[in-house]
């Protein structure tokens, strides 16, 4: 990342999958980690919050709730809202806030940036409508499970303010209830290309990460198309301009692992390196072929030079090795 001049390092930590990260107030929680040996301890995590800053790069953790988060569960059953209802997390509770609290409590021992991630996409309510004692907790509140997902995302972000953090949230909560999230949240963008110029026009931040193009693990998005991506598209006034204060590449970890991590992030991760870097003036104008192209070229021999075992650049499909003998420098 340090090569290429990326500075922030978005950590999903933990997934409905598991949960494999050490939380001391709540010490149960990492039973949700697929094994004992596939952990992070309090040392691991702080280890590599060192090892990045010493490179320039600081690390934003994501906790994603109130979805995203069944492996909660397997340590704590009461934050299930029942065992045919493993997530979003159960609502209703007072306990399911304390453990979040507990929680980011931890993490701000660990990770000192300013900005911390709270997840909130992908939220399927359907079972809190079907558990009996959310259904009555929604009833008693005249809530619907829209009400009730507003509710929980509102209330994580002011445990993060309380502490000190500037809260992310991904962009179905600015889609769904954007009026009411607080004035300080950074709306990311992956769903809908046009969200990023929406949230700055209700004064929102925004980190632009739109899954068409700067979705790592969609292997048949070619270097150009990651190259030629402007997150300011269709942002012209100079003030929200400034409100969209970076981009992001995502590597989602469904489909690799160290096997094939590096060569699915690299050379691509690069071309949007040096579009978030440059004018949208200085990228656009040329025939990038001419251009870009040699530029990356060196700089995945660079890489594999130091070790990084970068995919060759012309590649239609990521992450696969070269069709056949020539130069670093050609492929």
């Amino acid at each position: 990342m340090s090569f290429a001049k990326l500075n922030v390092l978005h950590w999903h930590i933990v997934d409905e999958q598991s949960f494999p990260f050490e939380t001391p107030t709540y010490p149960n929680l990492w039973k949700g980690a697929y094994s004992r040996w596939e952990r992070y301890t309090v040392e691991d995590a702080s280890e590599i919050v060192r090892f990045a800053k010493m490179r320039g790069i600081n690390v934003m953790a994501e906790l994603d709730v109130p979805g995203h988060a069944e492996s909660w569960g397997t340590g704590y059953p009461d934050l299930w809202p029942s065992l045919s209802c493993r997530e979003p997390l159960d609502v209703t509770k007072n306990f399911t806030f304390d453990v979040i609290s507990g929680i980011l409590t931890d993490m701000r021992k660990i990770f000192p940036f300013e900005f911390f991630h709270l997840g909130g996409d992908e939220v399927n309510t359907d079972c809190w409508k079907n558990t009996t004692h959310v259904k009555e907790w929604l009833q008693g509140r005249n809530f619907t499970s829209k009400d009730a997902y507003k509710y929980f995302v509102l209330r994580a972000q002011q445990i993060a303010i309380s502490k000190n953090w500037t809260p992310v949230n991904w962009e179905e909560t600015f889609s769904s209830f954007g009026k009411d999230l607080d004035p300080q949240t950074v709306v990311q963008n992956w769903l809908v290309s046009d969200i990023c110029q929406k949230a700055v026009a209700k004064g929102f931040r925004c980190i632009f990460s739109n899954q068409g193009y700067w979705y790592l693990d969609h292997l048949d998005v070619p270097w150009d198309q990651v190259y030629n991506t402007e997150p300011l598209n269709g942002i012209y006034d100079p003030s929200q301009q400034k409100l969209v204060i970076g981009g992001e590449v995502c590597m989602w970890g469904e489909t690799a692992d160290t096997s094939v991590v590096l060569q699915t992030i690299w050379p691509r991760a690069a071309a949007a390196a040096e579009r978030l870097w440059s004018t949208r003036e200085a990228v656009s104008k040329g025939n990038i072929t001419l251009t870009a192209l040699p530029r990356l070229h060196y700089f995945r021999c660079l890489l594999n030079s130091r070790g990084v075992p970068a995919a060759p650049v012309d590649n239609w499909y990521a992450r696969r090795p070269p069709s056949g003998p020539g130069s670093c420098y050609a492929q």
